[in-house]
């Protein structure tokens, strides 16, 4: 009888969310929907399997409580967000009245109505062009995963086995209400099929600190139970049934990269200072209060970026003016002194706190969103104004303004501001009268014309995310397209340049707060452009300190000039490889 053949090894790919690599036995998690079956019931029993559905949304809300209920009190803040938002969900009349209509409709049973609505809402969902709250479908697909699973009887939570460190969950999707029940474990890693860098799951990856990678694609489907696999968290890779030399060439990985991760936690406390004596700031962008506490353990020196948006997703009613003070009261004083750059209201068209009442839009990029719908609607407006002026007495806060493109914009801004000043004076609430105003460069045209903007403004923040993505014409969530998205751009590089020498001939300072200023590999080209200030997350933010202790910025010059005067991107690649040399 022959010897069982050696399992058979390949790789795939997905996008990495959290850094880092794991070695261990796959567990596959149970993934309900694939379980769903159809099937016809007689008109007199349609009343009892909408009482079934009932009790299944009644044992999903206990079991959600319960969860909240349970949170250990150091559980990061965004845990406590997305049970309570997969509560909301469930309590919608979408999920929770709705498939109860189509068992009597189609005479189905409750699993199968269930599965319907939720296909009908994320293809609702589908038609939101926001990367962030596209990927909010998949909070939906996570509670209908529950209620399916509570309706066929199987367990709500993840499994658990001994030995845990060497475990690497593979899941279709990983919920984080299911998440939190195993946050005291100690799981190597997780791999899903579905998710983007924005989603609840990769968000949730990057607060339990272990490899991640998501949109896996068919990672359940071809990896089987208990086999040995390797997730590399830095290249979004996994590798299924390593042979010897792949097993010890990634065990030797593992051990440079924890390596690495404890050289960078001794430079924590080091200025960023190149090696000629050049000073640099190096600030942390932030979605909620609590982040604060990760961007000063990571030595930032404030908070370039605060989005305040997030204070008003994922909700059905608008945050009043005292729930924004005490958030921007929280992370003013947390930074004790330090500079603290919130951003007014990011919404529009299709970032609504409810997706239900997002206005029809043909293109919502370019509709009205961000400081165009902060001047349409002035009371949502002086609200967050009054609020970011009664935090600014109780710390060093900046208000920054998103999107703008005209100077239009920014006279109105400016007025709106001058009026939410002075009711403040009339009730005798105190402010910082001398707070900073600063604009955003995101749009082509506000770049073109910095120096205008920087006429009028206390500083300038290039927001490289949507500025690569307005310039190129490209939809970075549009897979088709996604691979055209290019940082290195000649004509990026160039509207950065003109940007930061704008804020150079008025004594204004110019941070980049997008994903450019989180990339080592950009480091020294930026500093060689000029640039002084950075703003990134907090878990970015050593690993591009240590690339800026190594630079000598009179050396880099002539690369970078050279760099900026390429009007070829695949030239840029060699020169910049050079530049980091240096």
């Amino acid at each position: 009888m022959p010897p069982p053949s050696a399992p058979v090894s390949f790789s795939m790919h997905g996008i990495a969310v959290s850094g880092g690599i794991a070695i261990g036995r796959a567990h596959l998690v149970s993934n309900a929907l694939l379980e769903v079956a159809h099937y016809q019931l007689p008109e007199h029993l349609l009343r009892l399997e909408i009482a079934r559905y009932e009790q299944a949304i009644s044992t999903v809300r206990r079991d959600l409580q319960t969860i909240k209920q349970q949170l250990p009190a150091g559980a990061p803040a965004e845990l406590d967000a997305f049970v309570a938002t997969h509560l909301m969900i469930l309590g919608d009349k979408h999920l929770s009245e709705e498939p109860k209509l189509i068992i009597l409709r189609e005479q189905c049973n409750a699993e199968w109505a269930v599965k319907l609505q939720m296909e009908d809402l994320v293809e609702q969902f589908e038609q939101i062009e926001d990367e962030y709250l596209r990927e909010r479908k998949q909070d939906v697909v996570q509670v209908v995963e529950r209620i399916i699973k509570a309706l066929l009887g199987h367990p709500s939570q993840v499994a658990v086995r001994e030995q845990e460190s060497d475990i690497i969950l593979v899941a279709h999707d990983l919920s984080p209400a299911d998440a939190i029940q195993f946050k005291h474990h100690q799981f190597a890693a997780f791999i899903t099929d579905v998710g983007g860098v924005t989603s609840h799951t990769a968000i949730l990856a990057r607060s339990l600190n272990i490899p991640s990678i998501v949109a896996m694609q068919r990672a359940r489907d071809l990896i089987r139970d208990d086999e040995l696999i390797i997730v590399d968290g830095n290249q979004g890779v996994v590798i299924v049934n390593p042979d010897k030399d792949t097993l010890g060439e990634y065990r030797l990985k593992q051990e440079q990269w924890e390596l690495e991760q404890q050289k960078l936690k001794r430079i924590r406390l080091n200025k960023a200072v190149t090696l000629d004596g050049t000073a640099i700031e190096l600030h942390a962008n932030i979605e909620v209060p609590e982040d604060v506490v990760k961007a000063r353990a990571a030595g930032a020196t404030g908070i370039g970026l605060y989005r305040t948006e997030f204070l008003f997703m994922n909700r059905r009613e608008m945050p009043d003016e005292e729930e924004q003070f005490i958030a921007y009261r929280k992370v003013a004083e947390a930074m004790k002194g330090l500079p603290v750059t919130i951003r007014t209201l990011d919404l529009g068209a299709d970032k609504q706190m409810n997706p239900d009442t997002a206005r029809s839009c043909t293109n919502p990029a370019l509709g009205l969103r961000a400081i165009r719908l902060c001047l349409a609607d002035p009371p949502i407006f002086h609200a967050q104004l009054r609020a970011l002026l009664r935090a600014s007495h109780y710390g060093n806060i900046k208000i920054l303004v998103p999107m703008l493109s005209t100077l239009s914009e920014l006279r109105q801004t400016k007025l709106m501001l001058e009026r939410a000043k002075l009711s403040l004076r009339k009730q005798q609430i105190p402010f910082d009268e001398d707070i900073k105003l600063g604009g955003m460069i995101e749009v082509p045209a506000a770049a073109l014309t910095a120096e205008a903007f920087a006429q009028q403004l206390d500083f300038l923040s290039i927001g490289t995310n949507d500025l690569i993505q307005y310039s190129l014409a490209i939809d970075r969530t549009d897979d088709s397209v996604s691979h055209l998205y290019n940082p290195l751009h000649p004509a990026v590089l160039q509207l950065v340049e003109m940007t930061i020498r704008a804020g150079e001939k008025l004594g204004k300072p110019v941070s980049v707060c997008g994903e450019m200023a989180g990339d080592p590999r950009l480091t020294k080209l930026l500093l060689g452009l000029g640039l002084r200030q950075f703003s990134m997350h907090s878990a970015q933010l050593l690993a591009v300190k240590r690339r800026i202790l190594q630079t000598d910025v009179p050396r880099l010059g002539v690369l970078a000039r050279k760099i900026l005067n390429s009007g070829d991107s695949d030239k840029i690649e060699p020169l910049l490889d050079k530049l980091n040399l240096q």
